[in-house]
Order: C-alpha cells, then structure tokens, then sequence
C-alpha cells in the first residue's frame, strides 16, 4: 500500500470517534422520539456507555482491516514482551505515580471553576439506567475502551503522521487534542460548561500518555489494562442511579 493511502487513513481516524459517538447517539435518540419519548436527546444521554462501546466496535472493525491492510497484525500491540516485563512494570508504575495527580485534578479544578461545584459534573455525566445495562456497561465499555482508544490515537494515527513527515511533537499532539475532544460526545450535551469540562479534563494526562506510547509502545498491554481498569471504575459509578 502506498503511504499515500496510509497517510489519508491517519487523517480520517483522527474525528472518527468523535463522529461515531455523536451518530450513535442520534440514532438513540431517533428511537427513542419514534417511541413517542419527549425527552428524546436527553434520554439517548443517558446511554453514554452503551454507545461508546457500539463504536469501539465499529472503530475495532476499521482498525483491523487497516493494520491488516498494511500487512500488520493489530493484536500485535498487545503482546506482552517478556525479556523486558520486570523493567516494564518498574517503567509503568514509575509513570502512573508521577501522572496520576494529571489524571484527576484537572476533573476536580475545572469542575469547581465552571461550575462553582466539582459534583455539578458527576450529576451531568452519571445518569441513570437500567441495571442490566450498568452491568453490560461494566464490561461491555470498560474492555471495549481498553481495546480501541489509545491504540487508535497513539499506535496508529501517532506514528503515522510522523512517518508521513509532520514534526515529531505535532505528530503528538493532534492526536492527544483528538482524543480529549472526543469526550464532548460522552455524553453530547448541548451545554458550553460541560463540553469545556470533557474537553479538557483529559487533556493534560492525554498528552503524558502519547509522549509514553511514542517512547516505549511495548507498554500498550500493561497501559490496556490500566484502561480497562479505570472505565470500571467509571462503570461502577452508575449503580448508585440504575433503576
């Protein structure tokens, strides 16, 4: 394939997940307003986790037939190397040590500073459910997100914009800008507060975790389940309004 192809694959990954959250959520809410629900777009809302793990799905598709296009094995990004895992580990909690406070503070500073009160967000972003789709949520979005998100971003649009010619730190940070912007259609919320709030939430500990994956890639399955482990957590929260 000529890289060409390769470069132009990179470019459309970059807004694909961001449009395939907003589209599944529009088609959520056309069923729900054919059901006859007045709060249609309100109530697709609330099924964040259900529809990002249906375009995980779709982004999974996409990205095994492109790596097995250009004659690359997807699955590869996960295998554990194991004449290195001891200093891997060492490596992994060293930088998850340093990066955590990255991972939360900016959750808790940005909410008190757009809204006056950190917990305004949780009671934007946890919505309620029924509890068998908290439960699928639990795996459903959490093993989904860590199969699909950072591979995407960092394992195959990273590395191929720099392989194309643009400068090393760009090709780093577009797509951590990509990524942290694809959190203002989880949930898509037609408030200014709230898509400042996921916009950039992530975007500092985002950036620590592409410059990671360009240094040593052979993290990715160590940093999969971490991932995994996180939306869990994040998962767990939707118990206390299942229904």
């Amino acid at each position: 394939m000529d890289n060409k192809s390769i470069q132009q694959r990179a470019w459309y990954m970059l807004p694909a997940r961001l449009f395939l959250f907003a589209g599944f959520q529009a088609l959520f809410a056309l069923g729900f307003f054919l059901f006859g629900n007045k709060e249609a777009w309100t109530t697709s809302a609330n099924w964040w986790p259900i529809i990002v793990g249906l375009a995980n799905i779709v982004c999974l598709m996409i990205l095994l037939k492109f790596f097995r296009t250009e004659g690359e094995n997807y699955w590869e990004l996960f295998r554990f190397q194991k004449n290195s895992m001891g200093k891997d580990l060492l490596f992994l909690l060293a930088f998850l040590a340093a990066a955590a406070p990255l991972s939360y503070l900016p959750n808790v500073m940005l909410g008190k500073l757009l809204f006056g009160d950190p917990s305004a967000t949780l009671q934007l972003f946890i919505r309620p459910l029924p509890i068998w789709a908290v439960y699928v949520s639990l795996i459903f979005f959490s093993v989904t997100q860590g199969l699909v998100e950072i591979p995407t971003y960092m394992l195959y649009i990273m590395p191929r914009l720099e392989k194309g010619g643009m400068n090393r730190w760009l090709a780093i940070l577009l797509p951590t800008l990509f990524l942290s912007a694809q959190h203002i259609a989880v949930p898509l919320l037609f408030d200014g507060k709230f898509i400042l709030w996921r916009f950039f939430m992530f975007l500092p500990f985002a950036f620590l975790v592409a410059v990671l994956m360009r240094i040593r890639p052979r993290l990715m399955p160590y940093i999969a389940i971490v991932h995994i482990l996180m939306d869990a957590s994040t998962a767990m929260m939707l118990f206390q309004f299942a229904y």
